[in-house]
């Protein structure tokens, strides 16, 4: 299977120009400094919709655009920040948006949806319910994290990382689908072969390692996670192929490390950020990644949409 190139990032990048934030990498020395570590933070919560998927989703409408010219609307499957990126395209690009969200999603992530005009249905079979309204309606499916225009987009990641300071040594990524980690590691890996990528999920969301040690399969119950984000119940063919070929390891937290590590880093960086993108800290400092004294390190914070109710759990 082809992986992402230079130059399908490249064509991201030229796509993406102008219609996403070109988020921060910040120093922070606070969260660095015990752990030994020369450590900033990509802070993806600051992107239009608050998380990194919009870059992915605006890609990949794009490129559809470019290839088959506009579609008569757009359907997707998501527990939350796909969904809200989805309909924020819609909105932007004047498409109707429909999108299957199971039963449990977070209040405020389904609010998002309907704020950007999206029409969300809520469903236990995510993927067979969006499959039968692209069909019916005559929809683009906007798959979240298993297909090459959308693993190009979230590749522009890496490409901010490596323009706006030095470059790392050691990459930290938030995995549910293995999206971002996939355009992640493409681009900077492409760049500096020495980095290290390493992911990391919530053990009781774990659908990319699940399916490594599986050989492909999907998680056999729901996954659930304070970190709702990466809630993803299967990998995909294109993300396992880029994680086999391109990243050096996936460690499993614990809820009890993620709570943990999210309070931290909450008050560390005085941003506010989600559970999910709280997961890599929590493996810093669970000893699950291996870094030498100094080791310039990037965290990448997945997004920021977390709900009053959960933020009230910290309490």
């Amino acid at each position: 299977m082809r992986l992402t190139s230079m130059d399908d990032i490249a064509a991201a990048e030229q796509r993406l120009g102008g219609q996403v934030v070109r988020t921060p990498l910040l120093p922070c020395p606070r969260l660095g400094d015990p752990l030994g570590l020369d450590l900033a933070v990509k802070a993806e919560n600051l992107q239009h919709t608050g998380s990194f998927k919009v870059r992915g989703v605006l890609n990949a409408l794009l490129a559809r655009i470019e290839r088959e010219g506009k579609p008569a609307g757009l359907t997707a499957f998501s527990a939350g920040n796909h969904a809200a990126a989805v309909a924020f395209a819609g909105h932007a690009f004047g498409l109707p948006t429909v999108v299957c969200m199971p039963p449990h999603a977070v209040p405020t992530k389904i609010e998002a949806v309907r704020r950007y005009g999206g029409e969300v249905v809520l469903t236990d079979d995510l993927l067979g319910t969006c499959q039968a309204l692209a069909a019916e309606r005559g929809y683009h499916l906007l798959h979240p994290f298993d297909d090459p225009d959308v693993i190009a987009g979230q590749a522009t990641v890496g490409r901010e990382i490596l323009a706006d300071g030095p470059p790392p040594a050691l990459v930290v990524v938030p995995v549910g689908g293995g999206g971002l980690i996939s355009g992640v590691a493409a681009a900077v890996r492409s760049a500096v072969p020495t980095a290290r990528v390493v992911g990391v999920e919530p053990v009781t969301a774990n659908a990319v390692g699940h399916a490594l040690r599986t050989d492909g399969a999907a998680l056999a119950t729901p996954p659930t996670s304070i970190a709702d984000g990466l809630a993803a119940p299967f990998a995909g063919r294109h993300t396992l192929a880029h994680v086999r070929a391109l990243v050096d390891g996936m460690v499993e937290v614990s809820e009890e490390e993620i709570r943990s590590a999210w309070w931290e880093l909450l008050d560390a960086t005085k941003l506010l950020v989600e559970p999910s993108a709280a997961v890599t800290l929590a493996a810093l400092r669970a000893g699950l990644v291996d870094a030498g004294p100094g080791t310039r390190t990037v965290l990448v914070l997945s997004g920021g949409n977390v709900s009053p109710a959960t933020l009230a759990s910290l309490a």
